[in-house]
């Protein structure tokens, strides 16, 4: 690797002036990451099969996965009966997503030492960090991917991939060669010539069904994807047909984002154990992932218009709908209004209930300014204080520890232990 750090740098200084142009971009990518954090808890789980899932429902469906369960045929989603068929020897966790967040913080302030322009996610063990820029203070590119490995894994017990281009696509592609472990570095101006022979599956954003069109037209390496022109790609794929050339080019524009992104939706989902038809039962499921769904858009400063409910019934059939809030709101009680609506909406067959799920989405950024003529009463103002209060006792403890009483709750309550490295 010595002589593509030789070449990389290389590549920039031959560049010139137009070395201030060309972003470096390192991609940072724990494998399994969850697995990952519960092996430097419990060194016995090291290379061994290893499946984080939900131990509460017979219907629960796979969290995380390690490698050795991932050979075996095990994959993320999947039913844990399905699971554990394929997968016999493994050992079986209860997920904490909790002290997963504290090792990637722990991860993250490591990073962040390097530059201040780091995008990451809440829980996964992913990173882009743009170090343009940056080689005055900390060296070649590639010498902070080195040293950000070597400190991590020495401080932290956890193994980070990483990678080096000039745009996030080609570096999150380059670290899809190299899982679980690895380094990889594409040199500037070789984005097409390293894409060209990849599977087209490789390329990040692709839809199942844009695969399977792709597959009709014999299309299967991004090379062959990249000798079509636009024109002729609009005809199968409309509007995207911009980006997947774009993406078979390794053109990509888009920038780090310093922060956690958190755009997606919050989306939590329930398999029950058993199929049901209790009104109770199910409303109380829904309270308890409104729960989850609030506490999360807190933590993010988010508000939410929008609430949708998604029911799935035993027969495989299944039915969204949705309820809406002008004003968007982050409020447990106010989301769990709109919740019981759609919910309402939703629940129109008289078939059992196999699963739930809660979408809160059309998110906007809470404003940090107070108002000046505040509409809250007194009742929502002690609602907030309450959740307040709850959310720091969770933030501490765990999600199981406290709740309203009309929760049903999908495991167990349990402490997380505290693991001194992470905090």
């Amino acid at each position: 690797m010595l002589s593509d750090y030789t070449k990389y740098s290389q590549a920039l200084s031959e560049a010139g002036t137009a070395m201030y142009r060309e972003r470096s971009i390192l991609h940072f990518n724990v494998a399994d990451f969850a697995v990952a954090v519960e092996r430097v808890v419990d060194t016995g789980l090291k290379e061994k099969p290893v499946i984080i899932a939900p131990l509460a429902a017979s219907r629960a469906v796979v969290y995380d996965m390690s490698e050795e369960a991932y050979q075996s045929g095990v994959r993320k989603g999947m039913v844990l009966n399905q699971a554990t068929r394929f997968c016999r020897s493994a050992k079986i966790l209860q997920p904490r997503p909790d002290l997963y967040r504290r090792a990637m913080n722990s991860f993250l302030k490591r990073v962040q030492q390097y530059s201040p322009v780091v995008e990451h996610g809440l829980g996964d063990g992913h990173l882009f960090v743009d170090v343009t820029g940056t080689h005055r203070l900390f060296g070649p590119a590639p010498d902070v991917g080195l040293r950000v490995r070597r400190e991590v894994r020495d401080g932290l017990g956890i193994n980070p991939i990483w990678t080096l281009a000039t745009n996030k696509l080609v570096a999150k592609v380059s670290s899809r060669l190299v899982k679980p472990v690895g380094e990889y570095i594409v040199e500037p101006g070789d984005e097409q010539e390293f894409l060209a022979p990849l599977a087209v599956s490789l390329l990040p954003g692709l839809h199942i069904k844009e695969l399977q069109r792709l597959r009709e037209f014999h299309i299967v390496t991004i090379g062959q994807l990249a000798d079509l022109s636009q024109r002729q790609l609009m005809v199968p794929f409309g509007t995207r047909s911009e980006y997947l050339h774009k993406a078979s080019h390794g053109d990509d524009s888009t920038l780090v984002m310093a922060g956690a992104q958190q755009s997606a939706p919050v989306d939590y989902e329930h398999t029950f154990g058993t199929d049901t038809n209790d009104q109770q039962e199910v409303e109380g499921v829904v309270a308890n992932l409104v729960s989850k769904a609030g506490s999360e858009l807190r933590s993010r400063r988010q508000a939410t218009r929008r609430v949708g409910v998604w029911i799935r019934y035993s027969d495989g059939g299944h039915v969204v709908r949705q309820a809406s809030s002008k004003q968007g709101t982050v409020s447990d009680f106010a989301l769990r209004r709109l919740a019981m609506v759609a919910l309402e909406r939703a629940w129109i067959r008289r078939t059992r209930v196999r699963g739930v799920r809660l979408v809160c989405d059309r998110l906007h950024r809470q404003s940090p300014q107070l108002s000046l003529f505040p509409e809250t009463g007194v009742k929502e103002q002690r609602q907030g204080k309450l959740l307040s209060a709850m959310d720091a006792i969770r933030s501490r403890f765990g999600h199981h520890l406290i709740g309203m009483g009309n929760q049903h709750s999908d495991g167990p309550a349990e402490l997380d232990e505290p693991v001194a490295m992470f905090l």
